[in-house]
């Protein structure tokens, strides 16, 4: 049931029980894995536009955090039997194991095309109960993700090292909500990471000595998070390269002056068209974010910011180079797990900058 009172019937799947979020869709084919780990999902009920989910199975070691994430899934087709020989079990053991609620056989169609007319809104899936203002009232008691702050919910505990010690490369990543392919993708280019939890103070992180700072993505609104602006505020004083992805390119504008403001119904799925306004190519690219950077604040403010990229669909801004720092960002994850790898020379420019 949506917060608008629409309820759409149909079978449960997963783990029985009762669970709210705001909804969303994602309208990627494949990888439906590391989408549920995926720690920017967290809080938030997932609709999956492709018909089919499950089929291929669950294999432990294709995840991009330590659990689930989403808070529920919706979906038209959920097969319990799979087909690829690899797989270590099916998705209804692994939902059952990591507690998620979720319903399967409504009309998934109907759903998003309600959300993408209405907008981002909380729902509650029940495997329960049918009490149609029991569910209601406990819906309304869900609080709105304008306003929530997440990030500190699914950081690291404690600091932890990844990559080659002897590197002359030093990358001090704050984890908002990190998935491990960006850790990776740093990896492979033969840097050093210290993953430092969200709320660390500026002073501790510049013990490590970095010679760059990374800006992760994550969950939850960027305006809830002054700890992480102000932090950020002091990396670019320090002069040294800085690079945002997602959540990472909201803080970093708004560590610029720049507000951020909640999109109508948000960019999920792994096809979506990006202009490079640098190159004049465009990029086919995997997208997770219900926030933004107001467009309008970008372009009156020339002295201080440049847009790098742009969304071909609502022109919304995927990119932004501050013109007094060595910083930059983008809204989409070029590190694309799942998705196309168009956009992969962003880490191989910001190793060129340290």
């Amino acid at each position: 049931m949506l917060e608008d009172g629409t309820v759409f019937h149909g079978s449960a799947a997963g783990k029985t029980g009762t669970t709210t979020g705001e909804i969303c869709f994602n309208t990627g084919m494949t990888g439906y894995q590391e989408i549920f780990t995926d720690p920017s999902y967290t809080g938030q009920i997932l609709v999956a536009t492709n018909v089919h989910i499950g089929n291929y199975g669950i294999k432990n070691d294709e995840i991009e955090s330590n659990s689930v994430k989403i808070a529920g899934f919706v979906c038209r087709n959920f097969n319990k039997v799979f087909s690829r020989a690899n797989a270590d079990q099916s998705i209804q053991d692994y939902f059952e194991s990591e507690n998620l609620v979720s319903i399967c056989d409504v009309d998934t169609r109907a759903i998003v095309q309600h959300i993408r007319e209405k907008g981002a809104m909380n729902c509650i899936i029940s495997s329960e109960t049918d009490d149609i203002e029991a569910l209601k009232k406990q819906l309304k008691e869900t609080p709105g993700m304008e306003g929530l702050e997440l990030s500190s919910q699914v950081t690291t505990k404690e600091a932890y090292l990844i990559g080659n010690p002897g590197s002359q490369h030093r990358i001090a990543v704050m984890d908002y909500g990190v998935k491990m392919n960006i850790l990776r993708s740093f990896d492979q280019r033969d840097c050093h990471l210290k993953v430092f939890p969200a709320k660390t103070g500026f002073k501790d992180i510049m013990e490590w000595q970095p010679t760059g700072f990374f800006l992760s993505n994550g969950p939850g609104d960027p305006a809830s998070m002054p700890y992480a602006v102000e932090t950020v505020k002091a990396m670019l004083e320090t002069g040294k390269p800085l690079f945002g992805i997602c959540l990472g390119q909201q803080i970093l504008a708004q560590a610029a002056g720049l507000p951020t403001y909640k999109l109508h119904h948000g960019h999920r799925g792994i096809n979506h068209p990006v202009k490079n306004l640098k190159t004049g190519k465009g990029e086919i690219t995997s997208q997770n974010h219900g926030f933004g950077v107001l467009e309008e604040a970008v372009y009156d403010s020339p002295s201080i910011v440049e847009a790098t990229h742009v969304n071909l669909n609502d022109n919304t801004i995927e990119g932004i180079k501050l013109k007094n720092y060595p910083a930059f960002s983008v809204q989409y994850h070029p590190e694309s797990n799942p998705g196309p790898h168009d956009s992969r020379y962003l880490f191989d420019e910001f190793v060129g900058m340290l």
